[in-house]
């Protein structure tokens, strides 16, 4: 990328970024568009960037062929939001096997989450995983830590996603909007999980 921008002279170069800062302002509002649904701010800002960056990059060698970028701007920020989408930055690939990359999430169907800053009415099982227990028989403890991950397991990549996101607390209306289906289908997933979750672990027989 260096030399690419070192072969233009300073003159063209000057046109050339006079240029893309230009339609700059239509490259973020379509980056920001297509990553609205990320909601770490911070991770947002960087698919934005990387976006941004891309598109410089296409925009340079473009103009060193002899071609007007200015002319298909949406197409440019669309094909460069998209490679972003899929793991493409503007140094490389983000590499599958790294936890934090969205792209083995995407790929091996798992989410990364903070832990919830503070408690809520309903019993989260995340939480309760993940920190010291003093009320629970140790028994019981263990046993959770098995089952749980090993009942995600029993469901579909986006419905581990969804169980997840419902353990954490996330309202109905939320849950609607990022996975695109009706709260109705929301609701009846809550009921089918809890209903599915005592038949995994004989809750009901316990119970009778």
């Amino acid at each position: 990328m260096i030399a690419s921008v070192a072969s233009l002279s300073a003159s063209s170069l000057d046109q050339v970024q006079s240029d893309f800062l230009t339609v700059l302002p239509r490259i973020t509002h379509h980056a920001r568009c297509y990553f609205r649904h990320v909601r770490c701010h911070h991770r947002k800002s960087d698919f934005v960037s990387e976006v941004v960056s891309i598109c410089w990059k296409w925009w340079v060698r473009l103009v060193q062929l002899g071609r007007n970028p200015g002319r298909f701007v949406s197409a440019l920020a669309a094909y460069a939001a998209k490679a972003v989408g899929t793991g493409r930055r503007v140094c490389g690939q983000e590499r599958a096997k790294d936890v934090m990359s969205p792209v083995a999430q995407q790929r091996h169907g798992f989410s990364v989450q903070t832990l919830p800053h503070g408690s809520t009415l309903n019993t989260n099982p995340l939480s309760e995983a993940l920190t010291d227990n003093t009320v629970s028989p140790v028994p019981d403890q263990v046993q959770f830590r098995c089952d749980f991950p090993e009942w995600l397991g029993t469901h579909s990549p986006t419905n581990r996603i969804i169980a997840i996101e419902m353990a954490w607390g996330e309202r109905t209306k939320a849950l609607a909007r990022r996975f695109k289906i009706s709260p109705a289908r929301v609701s009846q997933l809550r009921r089918e999980f809890q209903r599915d979750w005592r038949q995994f672990t004989d809750d009901e027989q316990i119970a009778a």
